[in-house]
């Protein structure tokens, strides 16, 4: 049996080569490596795709999140409530900034996004921001968490890295709160070819002061305002961000109807529970995680069949030694901890076959 992999990014490359090739000549005989026209050209365009004015890109997503934060005005003696099911790179991204993170669980076990009743009792006088998580492709419900930051003067900072062109309500992932921030790891629905992020906005205040951070706390050259950092886009991943993103609509169709066809497979099966689209929710389905009994043990059986299943996320934020001095004990997030034993992510990619989809489930039946 042919392996099937996790995330086949061999076809989008093959779909895009002769654009970016082109692309990249160009920057070599221009020489622009740095900020070129190409970084300029797709932070319009991916700012028009999400609907906000203003795009800043940056070398990668945990940068994208941290200077978004600073930018607010975020940073020692504030907190961020986000949730523990999350990367690592959003609680780091809090602490880089000088803020303390505040994890809360999520809501259910069939989406696994952020719970907005938690969030309200995690506030306290220092509650400064509020990063719901748009997790494997659709959106946190931000318009119950809106009002409340409102009220209590706090921002809401989207982490949105998995749901490049999903919509709540008719409204982009990104669109939703006070900035956002997104990862191109190459991984994702919009991948570059290494390590690329961008923060958005509709504040052009903070879309200049999101634009000084990233390049040394500058405006113009040689004038430092703030201590920053060094995360700008870079140029060549520009050109294959934008190549991408004439594709991304299509290829989310195309991911919708991949894990409709796993819907369908899976039917029936009682040891899976699949996951659910929240109601007003238009799905990117960056990944399709389901949960299963003794998933370490139907995970290996999937690998020595040649499936390239795998798991997000298998510890929670708490439960890391890395953050282990935030004092939270085991069971204190218990949907979240429960999804970390459980959840297993089924091969997806845009391209993928229905013979390719119905081996992986044969294989997950036999397992289970």
């Amino acid at each position: 049996m042919t392996a099937i992999p996790l995330v086949d990014l061999s076809a989008q490359h093959a779909a895009v080569a002769d654009e970016v090739a082109a692309g990249w000549r160009e920057v070599l005989a221009r020489t622009a490596f740095i900020g070129g026209p190409q970084v300029a050209a797709f932070e319009r365009e991916y700012a028009e795709f999400i609907g906000v004015p203003h795009c800043v890109g940056m070398g990668n997503g945990t940068d994208a999140i941290e200077i978004a934060l600073r930018a607010l005005g975020i940073g020692p003696g504030d907190e961020c409530i986000l949730p523990a099911n999350t990367f690592i790179a959003t609680a780091e991204a809090v602490t880089r900034a000088g803020a303390t993170p505040v994890l809360v669980d999520c809501a259910d076990d069939d989406t696994y996004l952020i719970d907005a009743d938690a969030v309200e009792a995690a506030v306290t006088s220092r509650t400064s921001a509020i990063i719901p998580v748009h997790l494997y492709g659709q959106a946190a419900p931000v318009e119950r968490l809106l009002p409340l930051a409102r009220r209590i003067g706090a921002r809401v900072v989207e982490d949105a890295a998995q749901s490049q062109g999903a919509r709540r309500n008719g409204t982009s992932a990104g669109a939703l709160g006070d900035a956002a921030a997104t990862s191109f790891y190459p991984g994702k629905n919009l991948g570059a070819y290494g390590d690329a992020g961008a923060a958005l906005t509709s504040s052009s205040d903070v879309e200049a002061r999101m634009r000084m951070i990233r390049d040394h706390g500058s405006p113009a050259k040689y004038q430092h305002e703030v201590l920053g950092v060094n995360s700008r886009l870079d140029t060549l991943q520009a050109v294959v961000l934008s190549a991408k993103l004439r594709r991304l609509a299509a290829w989310n169709s195309a991911r919708r109807a991949a894990a409709a066809r796993y819907d369908e497979l899976l039917s029936g099966c009682e040891a899976v529970i699949r996951p659910r689209t929240l109601n007003g929710n238009e799905h990117v389905w960056h990944l399709y995680a389901v949960r299963v009994p003794d998933r370490d043990l139907v995970l290996k059986e999937l690998h020595a069949a040649g499936i390239g299943a795998g798991i997000h996320y298998p510890v929670p934020i708490h439960l890391t030694p890395a953050f282990a001095e935030m004092g939270y004990p085991q069971g204190a997030f218990p949907v979240a901890e429960r999804s970390a034993r459980e959840l297993l992510s089924l091969p997806l990619f845009p391209e993928i076959t229905a013979e390719q989809q119905e081996c992986v489930v044969s294989v997950l039946r036999s397992a289970l």
